[in-house]
């Protein structure tokens, strides 16, 4: 957001007026595409401080107890292939499957939420449905 807001900004503004001193604004192509990504850009800039916002900072320190949820960090066994996956439940802006972070919004993750250490999910995937053992549940 910085960057858009210190960087693009300005950058974006020399380019409106730039095309401002070319003359008849109605057929000015350079202007009308500089206006438009100055729309973009603002857009974009009022999207991001609204989810700053709602942004609540939940400390996954101090969270416990056996029950899935939010900031859990959860082990399972693929029922059929018996390949461990290890997942943790975050907000959709921190998800990246590569790390091991999976959004709170997902089908997995929903089916996981309010579940326990020994429990079983099924969550239907594109692949068709899956079943895991929930067989570790941590908070770090």
């Amino acid at each position: 957001m910085k960057h858009r807001q210190s960087v693009d900004r300005p950058r974006i503004i020399e380019h409106i007026a730039e095309a401002r001193s070319h003359g008849d604004l109605s057929e000015n192509a350079e202007y009308h595409a500089a206006k438009e990504e100055q729309s973009h850009n603002e857009g974009r800039i009022a999207e991001l401080e609204d989810k700053l916002a709602r942004a609540d900072i939940i400390d996954i320190s101090k969270l416990s107890g056996d029950t899935i949820k939010f900031g859990a960090t959860v082990t399972l066994v693929d029922e059929d292939t018996e390949k461990k996956t290890v997942w943790q439940i975050v907000g959709e802006v921190e998800a990246d499957a590569k790390k091991g972070r999976i959004s709170i919004t997902s089908p997995l993750a929903r089916a996981l939420i309010g579940k326990k250490k020994g429990a079983s999910v099924e969550v239907n995937t594109p692949g068709g449905a899956k079943a895991y053992e929930i067989t570790k549940v941590e908070w770090r």
